[in-house]
């Protein structure tokens, strides 16, 4: 791996680049809190090679948005599926803006 490739991933939303301590630090809760996300399927943590695991910026925000919701008091597991509708809506939007509109063809 070349420095370049190091550097790259800077700008890597999806590189899992932050510990579970750090992530949590970063994000003012409790690594408990990120692995109930994780067993509520909201991120699936990258392992290290020990086994660690590592988040990216992508997760970070999905799990920062998660601790909003629960902290408004909306359970976990109703918090997870909000975000993971919200973030699958982002990535259509995402998607058509890219795509254009669609044209269909006159019957």
């Amino acid at each position: 791996m070349t420095a370049d490739d190091s550097l790259g991933r800077l700008d890597d939303d999806d590189y899992p680049a932050y510990t579970m301590g750090r992530a949590a630090a970063m994000l003012g809760t409790t690594q408990g809190f990120l692995r109930a996300i994780g067993d509520a399927r909201l991120i699936t943590p990258l392992r290290s090679a020990g086994g660690h695991r590592r988040y990216s910026r992508h997760q970070l925000r999905l799990a920062a948005r998660a601790r909003e919701l629960v902290d408004e008091g909306t359970p976990i597991e109703a918090a997870c599926r909000i975000v993971t509708l919200e973030d699958q809506l982002r990535e259509a939007q995402r998607l058509n803006v890219q795509n254009g509109p669609a044209t269909t063809a006159a019957a």
